[in-house]
C-alpha cells in the first residue's frame, strides 16, 4: 500500500510523524543508489519514521530551464518511495522554497513541521536561495535544535555509484536490461487511463490508452512485452502480462501525440478511472506502418506470440 503524502501547508502534516529521520532529494526513478539511502535512512530512524522530503519539479527545469526528463511522474515517485519502506513522502513546490532562505528552510520543514531527529542529504547537496545552504549549515542548526545530519552517496551495497542520468542514457538508447539493473526493476510507466477511438477493440485486440506526459522519459517507438499493474485509488492490483505499443500508430494517423496502446493478454474489464502502471520487459519491434487493418492484425497477432513466449520465461 501506498504510504501517506503531503505537500506543503496540509494542516494533517504537522505532528503527523515522531521525530522522524528525513531524507531530502528528488529521488528520480527511484533507482537501486536511492533504495541504499532508504535502507540508510530507516537505520537511522531506528524505529522511528523514515520520512522522504521531495519535490514536484526538478530543481534544474526551476534554476536553469534545461531540466532533464523524469524517470517517473510525481504519483508513480510516491508510490515507488512508499513500495521502498518509507513511511511518509512530503512533496514541496520547489520554485517556493528555491526563493527561501536556507535557514527558513530548515526551521519551517525540518523543525517546526516535522521535527526531524536526523536529516540525510546527498553529496554536495546545496538547498535555499542561491544554493546557501550545505551539510555545514545543516550540521549547526541541528546541533541547535535536535537533530543530526549526514552526507550520503548514491552507492549500493556493492559499491556501485547510480545515478538517474545513467538510467536516462540507458532509457534513451533503448536499453531496458541495463535500465533495469540500475533501478532494480523493470523500467515503468503510470497513468490514467484515456478514453480512445476504439480501434483496438474493432481489430479485436482491446487496448487501453495512455497519454505519454512530455516531461517523463519513455522507452524508444515501438511494441513491447510487458506486465501492467492496474490502479485503482489506494489499491494496487498484480502485475498481468500485456503487449505494448509506444508510438504514434502510423497504419492509421501520423499527427497525433504519442501514446502507449497497452493490451492485457489474459483480458480484463473497463479501465476508464483507472490508473495503469506499466513495465516495460523487452522491445519486439520497431514501429512500422502496414498497408491497412488486415495487415496490423496479422502483424499484432505474431506480437501477442512473442510477447507470451517473452514473458514465460521473465521473472514475476
Amino acid at each position: 500500500m501506498p504510504q501517506p503524502s503531503f505537500t506543503l501547508g496540509d494542516p494533517a502534516l504537522p505532528g503527523a510523524f515522531d521525530r522522524p529521520a528525513v531524507a531530502v532529494g528528488v529521488f528520480d526513478g527511484v533507482h537501486r543508489g536511492h533504495l541504499e539511502v532508504i535502507r540508510r535512512l530507516r537505520e537511522r530512524a531506528a524505529g522511528q519514521p523514515a520520512v522522504i522530503v521531495t519535490f514536484d519539479e526538478h530543481p534544474r527545469t526551476v534554476l536553469t530551464g534545461d531540466g532533464p526528463p523524469l524517470l517517473t511522474g510525481l504519483e508513480h515517485r510516491v508510490r515507488l518511495l512508499g513500495r521502498a519502506g518509507v513511511d511518509g513522502v512530503v512533496v514541496l513546490p520547489f520554485r517556493e522554497v528555491s526563493t527561501w532562505a536556507a535557514e527558513r528552510f530548515v526551521h519551517e520543514v525540518l523543525v517546526e513541521t516535522l521535527g526531524a531527529s536526523w536529516v540525510l542529504v546527498g553529496e554536495n547537496h546545496r538547498f535555499g536561495r542561491g544554493r546557501e545552504g550545505d551539510l555545514a549549515l545543516l550540521e549547526r542548526l541541528g546541533a541547535e535544535h535536535g537533530f543530526k545530519a549526514e552526507e550520503v552517496t548514491l552507492e549500493t551495497g556493492e559499491g556501485e555509484v547510480i545515478s538517474s542520468t545513467a538510467v536516462r542514457a540507458a532509457l534513451s538508447a533503448g536499453d531496458l536490461e541495463r535500465c533495469a539493473e540500475l533501478l532494480g526493476r523493470p523500467v515503468g510507466y503510470l497513468a490514467p487511463v484515456a478514453r480512445g477511438d476504439q480501434r483496438g477493440r474493432t481489430l479485436g485486440f482491446p487496448t487501453a490508452n495512455l497519454a505519454l506526459d512530455p516531461r517523463v522519459a519513455t522507452p524508444p517507438r515501438g511494441v513491447y512485452a510487458a506486465r501492467a499493474r492496474i490502479i485503482e485509488g489506494e489499491d494496487e492490483g498484480p502485475l498481468l502480462p500485456a503487449v505494448v505499443n509506444v508510438g504514434r500508430r502510423p497504419t492509421f494517423k501520423d499527427h497525433d501525440p504519442d501514446l502507449a496502446e497497452v493490451h492485457l493478454l489474459e483480458g480484463g474489464r473497463d479501465l476508464y478511472g483507472l490508473s495503469l502502471e506499466v513495465h516495460f520487459l523487452e522491445r519486439l519491434r520497431g514501429e512500422r506502418r502496414f498497408n491497412g487493418p488486415d495487415e496490423l492484425k496479422a502483424q499484432i497477432e505474431r506480437d501477442i506470440e512473442a510477447a507470451k513466449r517473452r514473458l514465460s520465461s521473465a521473472p514475476a
